[in-house]
């Protein structure tokens, strides 16, 4: 047997989010049932992260062994896209080292964001984006998606889980904002090396608020300083998410610190994510 990587997409619509959940459809669920009907036995998976319920997926990362060596990595493909569900997409396969983990050995993780900014509905793709029909300042969005950028506890942008007290302080590298369509739709891109819970969704939400004039850009910085989450209550609806892609080439972190506009350098003590590449 051997270790592959499947890269691939989904529309999160209609499922529960990504982790397997007893009696719920789950992405993780629907994945391990193609795999178990093409080898005749249950299959352990590992992702690279987890969405919640309607984000989608455009390049999640999954491992699993393979039981036929006859199996090409061409072949796992095709045998998975003939057994998924119409939602689930496999982009491509590839073998990998027997200890490969796409959680723990990914270094970027890209999330998509796209806003459609227009006083009309697209009611067909409204499961696509967030339809948000007051004007926005792009360049207002911009400013303030500065101040994301960097070391910092993200308290404030953290939907906590019942039972769960996770580690706040995160790296986020870059936070860019684009207007495309003459302005019609407004996507918002996040790389960062790991995301808190909603993190994505509470950034855009914070964001928005900027791009209509409720917030200077300034007080991204203030509220994430704030760390609590009543001082930013703003969430993005689930429609408009994408995790988009994972790399994991190593990544110069102490590049994005340097560069943030401002950083809490200090949070950075005794994190083992954290590598500063000469």
């Amino acid at each position: 047997m051997r270790r592959v990587a499947a890269t691939f997409s989904y529309i999160g619509t209609q499922f529960k989010g990504y982790q397997f959940q007893e009696g719920q459809r789950t992405v993780q669920g629907e994945f391990e049932k193609a795999l178990e009907k093409i080898y005749k036995e249950p299959v352990m998976t590992y992702g690279a992260g987890r969405t919640d319920t309607g984000v989608h997926g455009y390049g999640q990362v999954i491992t699993f062994l393979v039981k036929y060596d006859t199996m090409y990595d061409k072949d796992v493909r095709n045998a998975l896209n003939a057994n998924l569900p119409s939602d689930i997409y496999v982009r491509g396969v590839r073998t990998v080292e027997e200890n490969f983990n796409p959680r723990f050995d990914a270094t970027r993780r890209i999330y998509h964001y796209f806003i459609r900014n227009e006083e009309e509905q697209d009611i067909f793709t409204q499961n696509n984006y967030w339809w948000f029909p007051y004007k926005l300042d792009v360049e207002r969005m911009r400013q303030g998606a500065k101040y994301i950028e960097g070391v910092h506890d993200f308290t404030t942008f953290h939907k906590k889980s019942r039972g769960q007290d996770k580690d706040p302080v995160r790296i986020v590298y870059r936070v860019r904002v684009f207007s495309l369509n003459s302005g019609r739709v407004i996507l918002v891109r996040v790389e960062g090396l790991s995301f808190l819970r909603r993190m994505v969704r509470n950034i855009v939400g914070a964001l928005v608020r900027v791009g209509t004039g409720q917030w200077e850009p300034e007080m991204i910085k203030t509220v994430i300083g704030d760390r609590q989450r009543s001082a930013s209550s703003t969430t993005a609806p689930p429609d408009g998410l994408y995790l988009y892609q994972i790399d994991f080439d190593d990544v110069n972190q102490m590049y994005y610190v340097d560069s943030a506009l401002w950083t809490e350098t200090h949070l950075l003590e005794g994190k083992e994510w954290f590598k500063a590449l000469e």
